[in-house]
């Protein structure tokens, strides 16, 4: 029988999130937010079988993504070959569920690893404390921003949401996000989020207020007990040190009992990876793309 995907829904989110939680490696791409903050945009649909949330990107191409659920008692010669055909193309496949299907799979599968959409993680109490040579740029803006701006550190929350709103309207236009895909399609997808704020159960957020204009905000996730994941973070360039201090503020404030910070891909632009290998990270979520024979 083949797999019935259907377009995802808020109202399995719960559901959901149990399945996740059973993934013995948690990539930012399969967390509740972004699956479905993305869903219109990748075209994604979900199934659900055999304990797994089976996945299906349409836009561009189709392909599939990782089966969430509990992956080491899986039978997966059974169940990938019992509903996909040869040369069926799976992609963002963790690093953890790559070893268990070569393992059972062996030379049925070709796996190739993407750099691209490698999964950056950082320890929290290193972005807040920016102690040392390695972080010392960072550390110093930081410093400008604290001394140069009066601000005000307020939590997203439903009653502020549009001011968040409000300040992307403002970046997509400084962006000119209309002349760019990429860009219209992620503005998208955090009016989404923005917009279905309070139904959103794992999302978090905060904004830094200069003057009663929001200089700069954060949206993230809770992806484990131990790990924090940063979706969107976006400043206003006319405040120097803005990032920095959305960044260190948020997670000093707000990272509670987080211990590490997934800070996703940087889907192999340049400026984006440059910026990320600067915050020092201790290690990465690798991702592989794998194709049945």
């Amino acid at each position: 029988m083949p797999l019935n995907f259907e377009p995802i829904h808020l109202d399995k989110q719960n559901k959901y999130l149990k399945h996740f939680a059973k993934c013995s490696q948690k990539a930012s791409d399969y967390s509740f937010v972004n699956l479905w903050g993305w869903a219109v945009e990748y075209g994604l649909h979900w199934a659900w079988k055999d304990k797994l949330v089976w996945i299906k990107q349409t836009i561009p191409d189709t392909v599939y993504w990782a089966p969430v659920g509990q992956w080491k008692n899986t039978f997966w010669d059974q169940s990938l070959y019992d509903y996909f055909t040869s040369q069926a193309v799976f992609t963002r496949i963790p690093e953890d569920l790559a070893r268990h299907w070569k393992k059972q799979l062996g030379n049925h599968i070709i796996i190739e690893e993407i750099r691209d959409h490698w999964d950056y993680l950082y320890h929290v109490d290193e972005l807040v404390s920016l102690r040392g040579n390695r972080f010392h740029k960072k550390k110093n803006l930081l410093n400008q921003f604290l001394k140069k701006y009066r601000f005000e550190y307020i939590p997203l929350e439903t009653e502020t949401v549009s001011k968040a709103m409000a300040m992307q309207e403002h970046w997509c236009t400084w962006r000119d996000c209309e002349s760019s895909e990429p860009l219209s399609a992620e503005n998208r997808a955090i009016e989404r989020i923005l917009s279905n704020w309070k139904k959103l159960h794992a999302v978090t957020g905060a904004a830094i207020m200069v003057d009663r204009k929001m200089a700069g905000y954060t949206i993230g996730e809770s992806l484990s007990d131990d790990t924090l994941v940063i979706h969107f973070e976006k400043g206003n360039q006319d405040y120097k040190g803005v990032y920095q201090a959305i960044n260190q503020i948020f997670l000093e404030q707000s990272g509670g009992r987080h211990q590490i910070v997934n800070r996703e891909q940087d889907l192999g632009d340049e400026g984006l990876r440059k910026a990320k290998l600067s915050y020092n990270p201790l290690g990465f979520v690798k991702k592989y793309r794998i194709v049945l024979t």
